[in-house]
């Protein structure tokens, strides 16, 4: 996960290959509070680990619910069988309101049946989301709700430690138009109480968000509960319910998680030996609703072909075709196609999204903030939006000038017109949706990298998410950013250079240390590295082939071997000893050579030693050249030595200082010089943070991104 203030995309060009997506939030989290809820222990598989799961996971180890981990997507959980461990508690649930609201629910009805008390608050942005409808529909029973600050909205207190009965004998009313969650909660939360008789839940408006609901009933009914549906209008609770545990359940891949990388496969050229995007985990028959993004992203022009677990998606016609669509049945993944749509050859609406105004984020004015930043013209209502893509001219209302259908008049009018794309930073909003949805704007046809602000908010629902991007996506090496570090030994260059890497979320490549790896690994596959053996030409190939096909890994402070740490190996002075001598090997120096090169990987390089920015990477954008006099450099190793317990005389290590920088210069093979275009940097009388920050605001001013 990149947990960096914000993560420069470069331009994108094709994608190809496998992803494996992460367990549905939905489906996750239902499943966690059934589990708790239920008679029995049930094994959960192929749970998501996110802020959202954890969230729900904590809070129900609050409750005292016993919850083990059986693996890294795997947890065992204990079932309370609606029984209350914990009578008084205040539970924080961040931002997630997958688990507030059903939790709310439950903890209201089982607080007043059962005598207990209970706060439940999260972060500022879940106190602006309104919970008023559920609040209503829970007081209408005989609930003790009292909303702690504003009416309708979080924090909340639930019960007040007295027993009181329930009024379950008129049909609950409850409002659909606002979010669907209000009424799986209480779906969720009713069987523990319909004991005596059916209990009925009757729509007030229009259900929005269907595909939720068919969630939550195909849910239940895993767990024993069989709720009786009538339309979309009134659905039945039969008196007796209650809930079992399966035993055994496996939570599906992330159906809206599967739209970004659908998108991607429709907007992408397959990369060279691929035939576009195969999705695992999710298939056509998947319970989810927005897996019905599939029959959107066709409407566009994606080429899309699936089986019950996995979906293949090629880019079919192109430009995208613009569409006009009710989006109710897909209101989360609905917000991946507002990007689809700046590829698209005309104007395209999204309507019926009003549930997208009280998500993380106010998702309409987002969207529509964040497409005009990259150059689309965008108008939005309260529950629509239309988007032109950047380039083209804006389509005019519709005929008369009315309003969109089921929507009211446009209040903001984008100003871009026909400019094309611009290079932006995209504002995420702490919403991991914003987030993933704009990382697709790296392939715009302009060639502009995107900006993407806060990238680890995607933690809420997929942690992984840029790293699985980036393993699918392909651009040339000429577009993937690289900074070259270099300079005399005992510079600083490695600490400067992984720190750069750690706060760019940048790959690291220590090129010092390539050789000493090379030795490392001829030593532990029985390979001599003796000056007679490394003159023999078979025995010089032999050594080439191994260090071609070295598995080398590099972490600010870590070298791994095959997936082992032997930074400590790699400090031997047999290591070193060695390291000398494979180095005049001309074999390994051309495997090397090739080696280091591919460690040019999306997102960016930082690329640390000798020869990185004249002969390695000589069209690197940023070249730093570090200085130092050699007195500060041998004091810095002194200090460095003396700390860990090392013995050490400052005046010789002075004078090896000034003996190894007269060799490095000297030497015949690439001397010790600064690139041309480098810029020196003497960090004689800065530390390592004022270094830092000075390498960063020349990388950012050569970035040139918009300040927001």
């Amino acid at each position: 996960m990149f947990a960096i203030p914000s993560l420069d995309l470069p331009s994108l060009a094709s994608a190809g290959g496998r992803v494996r997506l992460p367990g549905s939030k939905s489906i996750s989290n239902r499943v966690l509070l059934l589990a708790a809820l239920s008679e029995g222990v049930t094994q959960v598989d192929d749970l998501l680990d996110s802020d959202d799961t954890r969230v729900m996971l904590d809070a129900l180890r609050a409750l005292g619910c016993i919850v083990e981990s059986t693996g890294p997507a795997s947890v065992r959980v204990h079932g309370l069988g609606g029984r209350l461990n914990v009578r008084e508690g205040s539970l924080f649930l961040g931002n997630a309101g997958t688990a507030m609201r059903p939790l709310t629910a439950a903890l209201a009805l089982l607080a007043t049946v059962q005598g207990a008390r209970f706060e439940l608050s999260g972060v500022a942005r879940m106190h602006e989301r309104p919970i008023g409808d559920l609040v209503d529909a829970l007081r209408q029973l005989g609930c003790p709700v009292q909303c702690l600050q504003n009416e309708g909205y979080p924090p909340l207190r639930l019960g007040d430690g007295a027993t009181h009965a329930l009024r379950l004998d008129a049909p609950i009313r409850v409002r659909g138009d606002v979010s669907s969650q209000f009424l799986t909660a209480l779906l969720l939360a009713l069987p523990l109480v319909a004991q005596a008789h059916d209990v009925v839940i009757e729509m007030s408006t229009e259900l929005i968000s269907k595909p939720y609901i068919e969630i939550t009933l195909q849910l239940l009914a895993r767990f024993g509960v069989h709720v009786q549906r009538d339309g979309w209008e009134r659905f039945t609770i039969p008196r007796g319910s209650r809930y079992a545990s399966p035993g055994r359940i496996a939570v599906e891949a992330d159906a809206s998680s599967a739209s970004y990388f659908i998108a991607l496969g429709a907007i992408a050229p397959p990369a060279p030996g691929t035939d576009g995007i195969v999705i695992d985990g999710v298939g056509l028959s998947s319970i989810q609703g927005d897996i019905r993004f599939v029959d959107a992203a066709r409407l566009m022009g994606a080429d899309i072909t699936g089986e019950d677990n996995a979906l293949r998606v090629r880019r079919g016609t192109w430009p995208l075709k613009a569409i006009d669509l009710d989006c109710n049945h897909i209101p989360d993944a609905a917000m991946t196609l507002a990007v689809m749509a700046l590829y698209a050859d005309g104007t395209t609406t999204l309507r019926n999204i009003a549930s997208w105004r009280v998500k993380e984020t106010d998702r309409i004015a987002a969207m529509a903030i964040e497409c005009r930043q990259l150059g689309a013209t965008v108008e939005e209502g309260a529950d629509f939006i239309r988007i032109t893509p950047p380039g083209r001219p804006a389509a005019g209302p519709p005929q008369g000038g009315a309003a969109p259908s089921g929507g009211s008049e446009p209040h903001e009018v984008g100003s871009v017109g026909a400019h094309g794309w611009r290079k932006a930073t995209i504002h995420t909003y702490d919403d991991h949706r914003v987030a993933m949805c704009f990382s697709l704007a790296a392939f715009n046809p302009a060639g502009l990298p995107v900006r993407i602000d806060d990238p680890r908010c995607v933690a809420k629902t997929f942690p992984d998410y840029f790293e699985t991007l980036f393993s699918v996506c392909r651009t040339p090496a000429e577009r993937i950013p690289v900074i070259c570090i270099d300079g005399p030994t005992a510079s600083g260059k490695g600490t400067l250079a992984a720190e750069l890497a750690t706060r760019l979320g940048y790959h690291l490549l220590d090129s010092g240390a390539l050789y000493r790896l090379v030795g490392l690994a001829a030593e532990r596959e029985g390979l001599s590295t003796t000056e007679a053996d490394l003159r023999e030409p078979a025995h010089a190939e032999r050594m080439g082939q191994l260090a071609a096909r070295l598995d080398v890994r590099f972490t600010p402070g870590k070298t791994w071997l095959d997936g082992e740490d032997v930074s400590e190996p790699l400090r031997t002075e047999a290591a070193g000893m060695a390291a000398s001598r494979v180095s005049a090997v001309p074999q390994v120096r051309v495997a090397l050579m090739d080696l280091q090169l591919n460690f040019r990987h999306l997102p960016g390089l930082v690329a640390d030693g000798r020869d990185m920015g004249t002969v390695v990477f000589p069209g690197a954008p940023l070249k730093v050249y570090l200085t130092a006099s050699a007195e500060q450099r041998a004091e810095r190793r002194h200090k460095q030595l003396i700390s860990k317990g090392i013995p050490a005389i400052l005046a010789d290590l002075l004078a090896d200082l000034k003996a190894r920088d007269a060799r490095d210069m000297n030497r015949a093979h690439a001397p010790l010089k600064p690139a041309d275009d480098a810029v020196l940097l003497d960090n004689s009388d800065l530390d390592i943070e004022q270094s830092v920050q000075t390498v960063l605001n020349w990388w950012h001013g050569k970035q040139a991104f918009p300040v927001r």
